[in-house]
């Protein structure tokens, strides 16, 4: 029976999608937008077209057949991009893990081995459709063959071809002879164009009659080409003829309907950072394979039903420890066997637990004796895990609904005190007051996933956790570990260190319009989702402990990340007041500017159209202005920033669509969005600190992130003029590191001409140019500073001389010289950046000053001067990060010093390298030479750090 084909060539599938799809990194640090894209066009193509079969198609390594033919084919060609190299095999492994045939044939290109399985399909009956965008393809149409436009889902057949080029297929390589081909270097004759060779060949045939006509033709020097590159000519058949005769003995009965190895793609997903796509190859499991779970629950909503019996064996949570056991199993017998329908043959008790699959039991404590005896238990422990649940996801404005625990591996208790109507609850308050003597037990450790959310919750109840009874959050645990991970939440922590499914919280509150609220919830329900959650970060805190302490990672969690939990969580719950009337009075302006810009794009484009239309934009700079095509995405030419920066050079449009989307973006991400997130008891933004997002280390922040704030653009600047002080007679504070990832650098690195530069305290872009440049440092202009200032932030990351140069404006051998010249005079530099990646390549890590560590893959032993990706992430790594770990400390020492001297001060923001803070008038001064002398002493480098210090009534006034 006939079946359906796809062939895809796919060196030129992973050209387009790697020139497509931005830059990416894994984990490790890998690139991995063309296996990203690559795979995503995978599974469209098996979930919508269900190929019988499912082919790539490969060139084979070393020189080919037609290099033989023609020493200049394909000479044209650029160098593979650094960053496209490693992914070819990490590309392969995914297509073997998709379970699709890779074909290659020695000597021959991917397009021959399409050309083969295409004329055996044909013969067989089958329909093909071959994906690529290489037009050689095109002598392969016929009425079972069709190209396939991935991008725009559309099929190129004969007809197609007609209208295009003009010709049919069995012309299509007389066609190429004599246009010929600049990308594969397939000379062709000269002056005969596309429109020209579809003239001669419908009017002779063949390449054969066009030259054997070339008399008739007219043009004498149309005449004179074809007969002086007749020659020519037929050595282009040759190069642009594809082979369908290769001897591939491809089984088609056995390879098709691929069937993807699901858990090895998802493993490989997980690796690569392509959580979408981890999802997405879920579909291409077998039916008949269900997920190990970590409890009888399904995904739906429903729960089993509370059995009133117990195992065999298994003690009630509130039995005493010399409760009798039954006696063993008997041979043959299992645990269910000895469950009794109602019950009878166990004690008759309200504390009997509830018992699930996979050896866990949970109980609901929700009345007053029951609460008495579980605050027995709890008392005795020296090591639990909490886990609230709440209303909200926002910690500010989340109220309790229940209180799950757990101590033991298997079991947990489950508080009650919101709920639905009728539902059995304890009192908030009373189970408040309990639990602050018991949190701050000293001897006690207490854990939870991200235990940040918790701290903040409880504050607004009053209650806290000391930093002494802080155990191990296994979510930054897991960060330390494997911090280019892509997610730490616990649903990926339970499947990563205990093979586990656990419930999702869809399962609980729905999703999307119809998400209920976990208030809302049955009590039951709520309860085992709960427990299974306090039970299991229980098991996988002791798995990353024992982890971080085996690899070295222990005291940075214990010092530095630990006690830094409850000083974000402070934080987030303090907030920074905002002057709504300040944002509305700029929103209004900002308007007023917009559209006035849109008045002048209308003007210079010649009429109206949708500006942030992509499809609109493109004709218009493209059709009607005639602008170059800088570069193309899976969708058409690229309209991005780069590309309009590059055409703001030509003509003033893309400048003021710049403008427009820069105004546009500050107007609805901060001046139209910011009023709507404060918080309506406290006036104040509360945004949330993240501790695990950023691979190098730095914290960031989010709901609203603060740290993108413009602040290039006076109008960017000017939305800080919004943050002020909590009140009258209170002045706000910001502390800044100065240079501080060059100092780092200076001190990893040991040049003699850094250190002294920073040691004197010169301005050290004025002091590289000098230096440079070879002119006195008062000498030094301002552009000689200004391209000093791109190599410091550039170079050190493996900037490379056509990137500087695109930066400055200048040419790319200037650039290239200043790099020589910086390396020369700064030869530390280079030592530091071989050392770094050498060591990095013979571990496997990239290491911060405090013992900070990042997974990279892909470091060369022999390197160019130019970087890769790998290797510029290593690099950024080691120093980013250090200047990470030196804020962070900086942050805990200034914390507890607040403290130790009840100073009225509070700490409110971390923005990169700079921490603003909040005090009264009186208290100013004091706060600035506490907050100085604890940035500045935070890590001894072997250089000063220095750190400049504002203050004023608002961010933008600070001075």
């Amino acid at each position: 029976m006939a079946g359906t084909v796809y062939l895809i060539d796919t060196f030129s599938l992973m050209f387009q999608v790697f020139h497509g799809i931005p830059p990416m990194t894994s984990p490790a640090g890998l690139p991995t937008n063309a296996v990203f894209g690559f795979s995503r066009d995978l599974i469209t193509i098996l979930r919508d077209h269900k190929p019988t079969w499912l082919i790539c198609a490969m060139e084979s390594p070393g020189p080919g057949v037609r290099d033989s033919i023609y020493a200049a084919y394909k000479a044209n060609r650029t160098e593979m991009p650094e960053d496209l190299r490693p992914q070819i095999e990490m590309l392969k492994e995914v297509i073997q893990t998709f379970n699709i045939p890779l074909i290659e044939h020695a000597g021959w290109e991917a397009d021959d081995v399409i050309a083969t399985l295409t004329r055996q399909a044909v013969a067989r009956g089958d329909t093909v459709r071959i994906v690529t965008s290489d037009k050689d393809a095109r002598q392969l149409l016929g009425p079972l063959v069709q190209i396939y436009n991935l991008r725009k889902n559309t099929y190129l057949d004969e007809s197609g071809l007609l209208l295009d080029w003009g010709v049919t297929p069995d012309q299509v390589v007389d066609f190429q002879s004599l246009v010929g081909d600049a990308v594969d270097n397939v000379p062709g004759v000269p002056l005969i164009g596309p429109k020209k060779a579809a003239t001669l060949l419908q009017t002779y045939g063949t390449l054969e009659n066009v030259l054997a006509n070339s008399e008739q033709v007219k043009g004498d020097k149309l005449k004179q080409n074809l007969k002086t590159y007749a020659d020519q000519a037929h050595l282009s058949r040759q190069l642009v003829r594809l082979n369908q005769e290769l001897p591939i003995d491809f089984d088609w009965e056995t390879l098709q309907n691929p069937q993807p190895d699901v858990a090895a793609l998802q493993d490989l997903f997980r690796k690569y950072g392509f959580r979408r796509l981890i999802e997405d190859v879920q579909q291409f499991a077998p039916a008949n394979i269900v997920p190990a779970r970590a409890t009888s629950s399904a995904t739906s909503t429903t729960t089993p039903k509370k059995p009133k019996a117990k195992l065999k064996g298994q003690r009630s949570l509130f039995d005493d420890e010399d409760a009798t056991e039954e006696p063993p199993l008997e041979p043959g017998e299992s645990d269910t066997d000895r469950l009794a329908v109602d019950g009878s043959h166990l004690p008759d008790s309200p504390l009997t637990p509830v018992v699930a699959a996979a050896e866990r039991s949970w109980k609901t404590v929700d009345t007053l004796d029951e609460f008495l005896q579980f605050l027995e238990l709890l008392k005795r422990q020296t090591r639990f895990c909490v886990d609230l649940e709440t209303t909200h996801v926002d910690a500010t404005r989340a109220e309790i609904v229940g209180w799950a625990f757990s101590w033991e591996g298997g079991s947990g208790y489950y508080l009650p005190v919101r709920g639905p109507a009728g539902s059995a609850l304890l009192d908030p308050d009373t189970v408040v007051e309990a639990m602050r003597p018991i949190f701050s037990k000293s001897g006690t450790e207490i854990a939870n996933q991200n235990i940040k959310y918790d701290l903040t919750v409880l504050s607004r109840v009053n209650l806290s956790i000391p930093l002494d009874q802080l155990g191990v959050d296994p979510m930054v645990g897991d960060y330390l570990l494997d911090s280019g991970a892509r997610s730490h939440n616990l649903e990926v922590l339970i499947k990563k260190y205990l093979g586990l499914d656990s419930i999702p919280i869809s399962a609980l509150i729905g999703t999307g319009k119809q998400q209920k609220n976990m208030i809302d919830i049955a009590v039951d329900k709520v309860a085992e989702y709960a427990t299974e959650d306090a039970d299991l970060t229980l098991r996988i805190v002791d798995i990353i402990s024992d982890r971080l302490k085996t690899e070295g990672l222990y005291d940075l969690y214990w010092q530095l990340e630990r006690p830094l939990i409850p000083i974000l969580a402070e934080m987030e719950q303090t907030g920074i007041r905002v002057d709504a009337d300040e944002l509305r009075r700029q929103s209004e302006a900002l308007t007023e500017r917009l559209d006035q810009t849109i008045r002048e794009i209308y003007e210079l484009a010649g009429h109206e159209f949708n500006i942030d239309s992509p499809i609109q934009l493109r004709k218009v700079l493209f059709d009607e202005q005639k602008l170059p095509v800088r570069r193309k995405t899976q969708t058409g030419p690229s309209t991005d920033q780069e590309v309009l920066e590059e055409l703001a050079l030509l003509h003033p449009l893309p400048a003021k669509i710049m403008d427009h989307r820069h105004l546009s973006k500050l107007k609805g991400t901060y001046l139209d969005a910011l009023p709507g997130l404060i918080h309506p008891m406290t006036g104040r933004i509360h945004c949330s600190f993240n501790q695990v997002v950023a691979a190098t280390g730095r914290l960031s922040s989010s709901d609203p992130n603060l740290q993108n704030i413009p602040i290039r653009t006076m109008e960017g600047r000017l939305i800080r003029k919004a943050f002020v002080p909590k009140e009258q007679g209170w002045k706000l504070v910001c502390a800044d590191y100065s240079q501080i990832e060059l100092r780092v650098l200076a001190h990893f690195c040991g040049d003699p001409a850094l250190k002294q530069a920073f040691e004197q305290g010169v301005d050290i872009h004025s002091a590289v140019a000098s230096e440079v440049y070879g002119v006195a440092l008062a000498d030094v202009d301002s552009n000689q500073r200004r391209v000093a200032k791109a190599v410091n932030f550039g170079v050190i990351y493996g900037q490379s001389p056509f990137g500087l140069a695109a930066v400055l404006g200048i040419e790319k051998d200037v650039a290239a010289k200043f790099i020589d010249d910086y390396f020369t005079k700064y030869a530390g530099v280079k030592r530091f950046i071989d050392e770094t990646l050498q060591s990095c390549h013979d571990t496997g890590f990239a290491k911060t000053i405090m013992g900070r560590r990042r997974a990279i893959e892909g470091i060369r032993l022999q390197r160019g001067p130019n970087l890769s990706m790998p290797e510029r992430t290593a690099v950024n790594s080691v120093i980013q990060g250090s200047a990470a770990d030196l804020i962070k400390k900086a942050m805990i020492q200034i914390s507890a010093r607040l403290k130790r001297e009840s100073h009225p001060a509070r700490m409110l923001l971390q923005i990169h390298d700079e921490l603003v803070f909040e005090a009264p008038d009186a208290d100013v001064p004091s706060l600035i030479e506490l907050v100085k002398y604890e940035m500045e002493h935070a890590i001894t480098l072997d250089v000063p750090l220095v750190v400049d210090i504002a203050t004023g009534d608002n961010w933008l006034g600070v001075e």
